[in-house]
């Protein structure tokens, strides 16, 4: 047990780990060595979905809402769900995948077999994402995963193409999406080339940029300046930003981890190098990432897949973005987050397979269930059948830039819509420093 914990009664560790009760609906219990816990009790009049998410390590920031969505839908779910043609209480059992694979494998174990989970679901790139699905895979889970390219979860996988894996599904981006959201931003910008710098690391992520974006740039007549692969956790970037500067690349994009790409802009700034436009991905997501760079953060451009200005209602209760977002601030003192949507929709979509299914302990009706869900909620429309392979739904994305803000200290703008016209514009496309 984590020397933290020892000695806390029962509401201290609650207010510690800034969860609440784990049982919606039903009965709970705490366990604060593994998280929390909900009933022991087997009873098919309780359901129990276990989240899987980053809470503490370098991705810590993607899960930096979960505690919020958990005692949302708690609150929302408090009177239980109809499935099966009977009334039954929802649980949720939260696991901190501490932003280690291995940890992430152990903790959907530990829902698997120890807390008997109906369905898991997970967030926050292929880090947590990836090994949670392959564990529920391999044990015959169903399971849904967010914030991960769909590539990167599916190839990184070992899946292949039109066959779909039995117990897995996701919803997010993929390479499509991101050219679609940054190629216009870079038609836009006056540059004197068409280079444009890579700082693509050796891990999953960066992987299916560096083998899908990249002919998707190529083929659309830019040129990849690569920096080439690293290893997560690299502190000297000099080489990188060298070869940058030498090729004239005035236009920049990055998959590293959050705390590296702050060490490399501090780097890069440092040494002179500033591109006329930044689009970066994985990064530069949330606003602690912003207010961590500070004035360097000015005009940063990444991709926007929810925002409370996208115009989407809860299919639990019909909150709106805007309601979701402002709650949040209101109860936390933070501002939103774009994984505030995605994890709100891995309920959303848990509840929607439980509502379809006539058993909902039946774990192969639950994926067949989940293969075939098309439903609009919190993230918009999530079509599983879809998707650009089986059990994969899409989102479109705006671009946006980071900038000083008015209630908080940074704010992202959507200044491109592009890929997504229904979505409103909030702002102007401006080079990243000016």
């Amino acid at each position: 047990m984590n020397d933290q914990l020892r000695g806390l009664d029962r509401r201290s560790v609650l207010k510690w780990a800034g969860l609440g009760a784990a049982a919606v609906g039903g009965s709970s219990l705490l366990s604060a060595c593994g998280g929390l816990k909900g009933s022991s009790s087997s009873s098919s009049d309780t359901l129990k979905i276990g989240l899987v998410s980053p809470q503490t390590g370098p991705l810590a920031s993607f899960a930096s809402s979960d505690g919020f969505v958990v005692q949302t839908i708690q609150s929302a779910l408090q009177g239980g769900i109809t499935s099966g043609g009977k009334k039954r209480s929802i649980e949720i059992v939260v696991k901190d995948s501490q932003s280690s694979p291995t940890r992430a494998t152990e903790v959907t174990k530990e829902l698997i077999n120890s807390d008997q989970v109906d369905l898991v679901v997970s967030s926050g790139t292929p880090d947590t994402s990836n090994p949670v699905a392959d564990q529920c895979e391999a044990s015959g889970m169903p399971n849904v995963t967010t914030i991960v390219p769909w590539e990167a979860w599916f190839f990184g996988r070992g899946g292949k193409p039109g066959k779909e894996f039995t117990y897995s599904t996701m919803f997010f981006l993929g390479m499509q999406e991101f050219a679609d959201c940054f190629f216009p931003m870079w038609e836009r910008m006056d540059v004197s080339s068409k280079n444009v710098a890579a700082l693509w690391p050796d891990d999953t992520d960066a992987n299916a940029f560096r083998e899908g974006l990249g002919p998707m740039m190529e083929k659309a007549g830019y040129t990849v300046v690569d920096g080439g692969k690293y290893q997560d956790g690299t502190t000297d970037y000099s080489s990188q930003i060298s070869k940058f500067k030498r090729s004239g690349a005035e236009l920049f994009t990055c998959t590293p981890i959050p705390p590296d790409f702050q060490t490399y802009w501090r780097q890069a700034a440092q040494q002179g190098y500033r591109p006329t436009l930044a689009t970066v991905a994985k990064v530069m997501l949330f606003p602690s990432e912003a207010e961590a760079l500070g004035k360097l953060s000015n005009n940063i451009a990444t991709d926007v897949w929810w925002s409370p200005s996208y115009p989407n209602e809860s299919s639990i209760d019909g909150t709106t973005g805007q309601q979701l977002a402002d709650d949040f601030a209101s109860k936390t003192g933070k501002q939103w987050t774009q994984a505030l949507g995605s994890v709100y929709s891995l309920f959303e979509v848990a509840v929607e397979v439980f509502k379809k299914v006539s058993d909902p302990k039946d774990k192969n009706e639950v994926a067949a269930a989940l293969h075939n869900l098309d439903y609009t909620g919190m993230s918009g429309q999530l079509n599983f059948a879809g998707g650009p392979q089986p059990g994969i739904a899409i989102q479109k994305p705006c671009g946006g830039q980071w900038r000083p803000g008015k209630k908080f200290p940074w704010d992202i703008f959507i200044v491109d819509n592009h890929a997504n016209p229904n979505m409103p514009l909030t702002g102007d496309l401006q080079p990243t420093f000016s």
